[in-house]
């Protein structure tokens, strides 16, 4: 098509580039960093493997290659969302084997060595002790499924499988760290009901010969305070992230004292809801490489922590996950608004970038990708709030004149999550078809201080829809949406979000719930241990305050919810098991409302495989046409919706 002519077609029905298959095809999940002897280690998920992860290695001036042996899903599932799987040291490579969650030993070009021997374990966040032939690691114990406990462990390496335990009593236990002599070990503890967020304890311990713990300290943290990534550096001097200024900034801690190294109304911590993540890097002692995070994007920085002096490093990419150094080499992974994110080695010399891997494949013309905008507008609460806005955009097509596209409101998961303006192509799906995208950063969400963060304590279920609720009303009032087509959707703790916005306000018209919540009360009772105290801070104490529980429920007052909602779930699900939506589903189904259920055999939480991914996606569009009587350009495949004649 001549793109100087384009086809009127009304929003919500352009035939669009972007089809369900191009999500998955060549499609990566990229995870952990690592770097060992200037080569790069990542590990990727592969949708198109039935969500395999494989470990990767490659280097500025090598091809890349897996390395773990054919066919392994390298994965742990420790806290059940798992990272932390695999440790690369002075040549020596160690991982987990999600298909039996031992810790293995991988020889450059031998067989594989089985080091741990105990089934009833999930390890993750191993450190190499050399000098004691062993591994530091998180031990997570499920022999007691109703008692699973957390433990800190010494594994040796002699094959014989033995492990000791050297620190136990927290709830959780995360970050051991072996400082370059040997003789001492970092570690982070935390205890329900807190989350990593919330409160957790920089440990400083000394090691014996055996490998053993003693003279154990607090150097850092509290109920109140959030510590994030311990590391030292050669001198043995220490590193930490602390948010006790209300926001996540570098703390140095040497000879007894502490202090910050750079003060700034910024993020350089992350909500640690999986092991392995790092946002800065010890180069040599006293120098540091760091990513931060401000309302606009991700930042990278050179920091000298004797004079507190910081050198911004210019890079394309708008959000910087997983940052990793040694010597005058980082990696990370690089997310812009016009590219799938990449693994991005970069020589601190030079200031080459060099992409060793892309997350996907896209031949999406630049003129048809939907460039994000930043909104600021007030909630019900008078608090500002921030959103990422993306209009239709599409090189084929126009709106006819007067037309406004329907809109769909994001809830993002966690609730701590935080919504980027990075390229991904779910978003650049439906904006090709002529929907409007705004992403909520609502209260609660990471990325803007300890006190943003806050705001949803004790309010989860109200202050999250408020804020979505605000979103769409402030771009209707903007006319830039149709008031009358604004749908919203989420997943997890999003989908719970989504479910109290329908069910809770009228505002929107439509809703898609991916393995949402539907009834808190479950959820205090049937959930992995991780997540188990979770809602003491977002609702309130159960059972002493079980009404909230009630009264914030989706499934209690699923009589009050008088519009479409489709369903999503993973029939393997152990964060948000299927009762869930299965429950709710029967209750809008009995309410004579038009509502759709698709569960997955096989997925759990977040989905893996290329084939629902794709199933997915393209059931929510084809429910949006039928309710919306959109005739699309595309070809539709039909799904049963209930009550819709």
């Amino acid at each position: 098509m001549n793109h100087t002519t384009k086809k009127t077609a009304p929003f919500g029905s352009w035939l669009s580039p972007v089809s369900g298959e191009s999500l998955v095809q060549k499609s990566l999940r990229l995870g952990q960093i690592q770097i060992d002897n200037s080569r790069v280690y990542w590990t990727e998920g592969r949708p198109a493997e039935k969500g395999r992860t494989a470990w990767m290695v490659g280097a500025l001036d090598t091809t890349i290659s897996e390395i773990n042996p054919g066919g392994w899903d390298v994965r742990t599932r420790a806290h059940e969302y798992g990272g932390g799987a695999i440790l690369a040291h002075n040549g020596r490579y160690f991982c987990v084997n999600n298909a039996d969650s031992q810790l293995y030993e991988i020889s450059d070009g031998g067989p594989s060595q089985k080091i741990s021997n105990s089934p009833d374990f999930h390890f993750a966040d191993a450190v190499l002790d050399s000098t004691r032939d062993m591994l530091f690691v998180v031990g997570e114990d499920h022999s007691d499924p109703a008692d699973v406990k957390n433990m800190l462990l010494r594994v040796g390496l002699d094959g014989n499988g033995e492990q000791h335990i050297v620190g136990q009593g927290h709830d959780f236990y995360s970050n051991p760290q072996l400082s370059p002599d040997g003789s001492q070990l970092l570690f982070i503890t935390w205890d329900h009901p807190n989350m990593p967020w919330d409160g957790t304890q920089l440990w400083m311990g000394d090691l014996d010969e055996a490998g053993d713990l003693s003279n154990l300290q607090v150097i850092a943290g509290g109920s109140a305070e959030s510590i994030f990534q311990p590391l030292w550096d050669p001198n043995g001097n220490i590193y930490f992230v602390s948010d006790k200024s209300g926001w996540w900034n570098l703390y140095e801690y040497s000879q007894g004292t502490r202090r910050c190294i750079l003060e700034m109304d910024a993020e350089f911590g992350l909500p640690q809801w999986v092991f392995g993540m790092s946002t800065y890097a010890v180069l040599s002692s006293g120098k540091l490489i760091a990513s931060y995070r401000d309302i606009n994007g991700s930042h990278l920085i050179a920091i000298d922590v004797a004079t507190s002096n910081a050198r911004e490093i210019d890079t394309p990419y708008s959000d910087i996950d997983q940052l990793q150094g040694q010597g005058d080499l980082i990696s990370f992974i690089g997310k812009r608004h016009d590219q799938p994110a990449a693994i991005v080695a970069m020589d601190l010399d030079t200031g080459h970038l060099h992409v060793l891997r892309r997350s996907a494949e896209t031949d999406l013309l630049v003129e048809s990708i939907s460039t994000p905008e930043l909104i600021c507008f007030e909630n019900a609460s008078d608090q500002s709030t921030y959103a990422w806005f993306y209009p239709p955009q599409n090189v084929e097509y126009e709106a006819p004149e007067g037309d406004k596209p329907p809109l769909i409101v994001l809830s993002h998961g966690g609730p701590t999550a935080y919504s980027s303006a990075a390229f991904g192509l779910a978003i650049q799906y439906w904006t090709t078809r002529g929907f409007a995208i705004v992403d909520v950063n609502y209260s609660g969400s990471t990325g803007f201080g300890r006190a943003y963060r806050e705001r949803l304590n004790g309010n989860w279920g109200i202050l999250d829809v408020d804020d979505c609720v605000a979103a769409a009303q402030y771009l209707e009032s903007e006319g830039r949406i149709d008031g009358s087509r604004m749908i919203i959707k989420g997943g997890s703790a999003g989908g719970y979000t989504t479910l109290s916005a329908l069910t809770f306000t009228d505002v929107f018209k439509a809703g898609a719930s991916y393995y949402g919540i539907g009834d808190l009360t479950l959820l205090t009772g049937d959930t992995h241990k991780f997540e188990s105290r979770y809602l003491d801070h977002l609702v309130g104490e159960y059972p002493r305050e079980s009404q909230k529980y009630l009264d914030r429920s989706p499934l209690y007052s699923a009589e009050k919810l008088e519009c479409p909602v489709i369903f999503f779930q993973g029939l393997d699900d152990p964060v948000v098991p299927p009762n869930q939506a299965e429950t709710m589903v029967q209750a809008i189904r009995d309410n004579g409302i038009p509502v759709a259920y698709i569960p997955y055999e096989g997925e759990s939480h977040g989905f893996r495989r290329a084939e629902t991914i794709v199933n997915a996606i393209e059931s929510e569009y084809y429910f949006y046409c039928r309710i919306f009587g959109i005739t699309s350009e595309s070809v539709l495949n039909p799904i049963e919706i209930f009550n819709l004649d």
